[in-house]
Parts: structure tokens; sequence; C-alpha cells
């Protein structure tokens, strides 16, 4: 495979497949009630259909039927622990069953559990087994965060280091803002939250932005989580790097645009190392049940504003974590 390298952008036919696929898959969550057939969904990743489900497997491990009907289910399962409760039906035909017999077949089939049974506490048992499998990647990833924060802490020319303070006192201050929507480049990564990769992600994708004069003058980045940790197997989970761009900018290679929904936000600082946002992450969850609010549709943000910088001494930033909520 040839490459063509660019200062720090490297340019390859891979890259193109990759931004196409990512394309598909926020056509999925996009449209999880209308048809997802094989045609449309070739047309959206501008590839021929009568090759398009043998790239999709090939690229993502998984085939175009077994995602589509995955990220449906995953959606529904998240939407039957709202409240008020849905009708089960009306679940099933938002995220594209055509009745409530099948839903309930498929789903039982995903989640070993029925959708009532999964709202009267089965989703616990299914949550455990994700948050142990995930803990036990994040331990076996330590030696690898270590060194590849090592090398983050130290790259002057991504990352404007400074003194972060730590914070006084444990208690976490949430505050509800309303967020505008905004444009943004992203460059993603698929596979467990809080694993060294994402650091490795943010790193390469800081190094483009220095290379397309995007962090001169500073603009606000985010960093975004698509799928639930409960829910989605870790192999499974998506995260975009992304940065502000305006209606001019056009993506290349792996980098993909989309805009970020604006909404009402439940939001509280971060301060600490890459390692220990994760667990900040589930604090702020622990805290929705007594506020009187409720996780809303749409993917939690970090913030990471124009005065962003990473301590040198102890690879500790500052971020806004921003979970989208509804009244309860």
């Amino acid at each position: 495979m040839s490459l063509r390298v660019v200062g720090w952008q490297v340019s390859s036919p891979r890259h193109t497949y990759v931004a196409r696929i990512n394309r598909v898959i926020d056509h999925i969550d996009g449209h999880l009630a209308d048809p997802l057939d094989l045609a449309t969904l070739a047309g959206v990743a501008h590839f021929s259909a009568w090759h398009f489900h043998r790239v999709f497997q090939a690229m993502t491990g998984e085939t175009l039927a077994d995602c589509v009907r995955r990220r449906r289910l995953e959606v529904a399962a998240a939407r039957l622990l709202g409240l008020p409760p849905e009708p089960v039906l009306a679940i099933a035909l938002d995220v594209g069953f055509g009745s409530a017999p099948v839903f309930t077949r498929a789903f039982s089939a995903h989640f070993g559990a029925t959708p009532t049974d999964w709202r009267r506490g089965a989703f616990r048992g299914w949550a455990e087994h994700h948050r142990v499998e995930l803990s036990k990647i994040h331990q076996a990833d330590r030696k690898s965060q270590q060194a590849v924060m090592a090398a983050f802490r130290h790259d002057e020319r991504s990352w404007p280091q400074g003194h972060v303070p730590q914070p006084g006192d444990s208690d976490m201050k949430v505050e509800l803002k309303t967020l505008p929507a905004v444009r943004v480049a992203y460059m993603r990564h698929v596979g467990p939250y809080g694993d060294s990769n994402i650091t490795r992600l943010w790193q390469r994708f800081a190094a483009w932005c220095g290379e397309q004069g995007l962090m001169q003058p500073r603009r606000t980045m985010y960093g975004v989580s698509h799928d639930n940790p409960d829910v989605t197997p870790p192999a499974r989970c998506r995260y975009d790097a992304c940065i502000e761009v305006d209606e001019g900018f056009r993506p290349a290679g792996e980098i993909g645009v989309q805009t970020l929904p604006g909404g009402r936000y439940a939001c509280c600082e971060f301060i600490g190392p890459p390692t220990e946002i994760h667990t900040a992450w589930m604090r702020l969850c622990e805290w929705l049940p007594d506020s009187g609010w409720q996780a809303a549709d749409g993917a939690p943000l970090e913030v990471y504003g124009p005065d962003f910088v990473m301590d040198e001494k102890t690879g500790a930033f500052s971020c806004m974590l921003c979970m989208p909520v509804r009244p309860l």
C-alpha cells in the first residue's frame, strides 16, 4: 500500500475506507426507524452494493445486518429504562422493528431477557458484566497507558504545558447548561473507553490539527462517547476526538465532519489524568437518580476549552464533562 506523508498527516486508501465506514455507522444511528437496506447504506458509503457488505465486515468485524440490529437493540435497551415508561411497541417502531413480538424475540436473543424483564432489573446483570470486563481491560492496559502518557505529556508540539492544580475537595459540583450545536471535524477510535488507544488518538488528532492550522489560535475541542459502555460491548464502543470547524471546512482521509447537537446538559469539571476520566463519568451517572433529571438521547461530551493545558509532571488536565439530560 502506498502512503503519502505530508507533515503529520498520513493519507492512504485505507483512511478513505475508514471515513466512509464511519459515515455509514453514523447514518445508521441517525435513521434507526428508516429502511437500512444494503443499497441505501452502500449509497451512503459511495461503494458498490455488490461489494459493500464484504468491505463492511472486513473493516468492522461484524456484518452490516448484525450492526444494524445491534444498534437498534442497544438504543431500545436505553430507552426502556427511561421515565415515565414508554410503551414497548412505541420503542420498537421508533428503532425500526415492525411489531412488538418481532422486537421482543430479537431483544431476548441479544440480551437474554425480555424487554419487560429488562425494565424489572435484568439490565443490572448485563451492565455489571460489562463493568467487570472493562475493569479487567483497564488493569491489563495499565503499563501501556503509563508509557503512552509519558510520551503524551512531553509532546509540546501538540499540547501546551502548564501547572494543573489538584481539586480542593472531592465533591462533584454539577451545573445545568444549555450548549449550542457545533460543527466539528473528528477522528474516531473504536474500542474500550478509558484505554491507552484513546490517548494515542488524541495525540494523532492534535498533530493533525496542528498541521491544518487549527491549533493557532486555539479553539474548543470535544471528546464524544457515542455508546453506553453498560450496554455496548467494549470492543464496539465509539469515541471521537473533535475540534470546532466552520462551514467552509472539507474533510479528507479518515477525518469526518459531524454536528454535535445543542441542548440541555448536566456538566461538571474534571481534573486529573486520562486514567481517571472513566471513573468521573460513572460518578456523574450516579448523581442522576437524586437530581430530578435523567439521561437524554445523545452522546455525552468532554469539552476542552481554548485554555487547555496539560501538567508536564502529572499528566493531569481539566475539562468539562457534559451529559445530555431531560426532566425525570
